[in-house]
């Protein structure tokens, strides 16, 4: 397996442990107006995600780094033809953390009420737009002989791209919901795990008809066993929160979103963009990446650092792994950041 093969695979990892940390973190925000009846019971779905939002977010900017780094032609080309919908998420995602920050900073009830919706809308908008960026890379889009899009905004709000995008905000909420359903006690736990199975539901039949869709269009048979462990995963999802195992729930719904990712990147290999212009336009593995030189280089570094970062990450779920609820919240506590 030559190099750029290698970092293919390390940036599909990082991509899949994004939408796997990520994914429930947009799904609690979507649920603080979905799930949550009130104040305390909004602040017990930001507690829940409080301590874990911002070091999430790390796995996005390095798997942007990593594809800057690793496959410039790549990066350039997605960052300019993908303009719009990409600095949308990025003020997303600005706003969603000052919203975390500073909601509790004053007590007044407009203020807070304010950073919530904030945290709402900065939480949905991402979760669909991610499902149509995604859409667009593995479908193809307009490149020229000069791996330049041609394109407008507009092509890329096509039906497959908008159909991923529901993908991603349901299996996201989903995602979320039994999260939610593993960190809480009392009665928002009931209703997160009666929630989850609705939108487990909607998520199950728009993920099916999306990946099919997929390896209609450019799978093979690796696409076809990632598939096929999407969904097993997805209805043993379900079926583990009816019966109340909220661990294995989480553990199989996030093997939904993993199996399903590994599917986007399955079928676009050895493409890492498609030309719908002409094949011979499309970017690969061979024709975006950075010389030999550089990708063994990041490779040592990737090497030594990752373990780091894992074990750091891990460490920090482990010390805030219990369940809290509205008795947790002092009722006379109008401010204080979430932790």
């Amino acid at each position: 397996m030559e190099l750029h093969d290698v970092w293919f695979v390390l940036i599909a990892v990082l991509w899949t442990g994004y939408f796997f940390l990520e994914g429930f973190d947009f799904g609690v925000g979507i649920l603080t107006k979905l799930l949550a009846r009130n104040r305390p019971e909004r602040r017990v779905l930001i507690n829940t995600i409080g301590p874990v939002w911002d070091g999430n977010e790390v796995w996005l900017l390095t798997a942007g780094g990593a594809t800057f780094a690793a496959f410039p032609e790549w990066y350039a080309t997605l960052f300019s033809g993908f303009y719009l919908p990409l600095l949308l998420i990025l003020v997303c995602l600005i706003v969603r953390g000052v919203a975390f920050e500073y909601r509790a900073k004053r007590p007044e009830e407009n203020w807070q009420r304010n950073w919530e919706t904030a945290i709402f809308w900065t939480s949905l908008l991402p979760a669909f737009l991610w499902g149509v960026a995604f859409g667009n890379i593995v479908r193809g889009v307009k490149l020229d002989r000069n791996f330049e899009y041609v394109g407008t905004v507009w092509d890329l709000l096509n039906p497959y791209a908008l159909l991923g995008g529901l993908v991603t905000l349901t299996l996201f909420t989903f995602h979320g919901a039994v999260f939610t359903a593993l960190k809480t006690v009392g009665e928002i736990r009931v209703r997160a795990r009666k929630l989850a199975l609705w939108v487990g539901l909607v998520a199950t039949v728009v993920a099916l008809a999306f990946l099919l869709w997929t390896q209609a269009d450019s799978g093979d048979g690796k696409s076809l066993v990632a598939l096929i462990v999407a969904g097993v995963a997805l209805v043993a999802a379900l079926v583990a929160n009816q019966a109340g195992r909220e661990g294995w729930s989480f553990a199989l719904s996030g093997l939904t979103i993993v199996a399903a990712v590994a599917m986007l990147f399955l079928s676009l290999f050895p493409n890492v963009m498609p030309s719908t212009l002409n094949g011979d336009w499309s970017l690969t593995v061979t024709n975006a990446s950075s010389s030999p030189y550089t990708l063994k280089i990041m490779t040592w570094c990737a090497a030594i650092a990752t373990p780091l970062v894992l074990l750091y990450q891990g460490w920090t779920y482990w010390v805030f792994r219990q369940r809290i609820g509205t008795q947790h919240i002092a009722p006379d506590a109008a401010a204080g950041a979430a932790h």
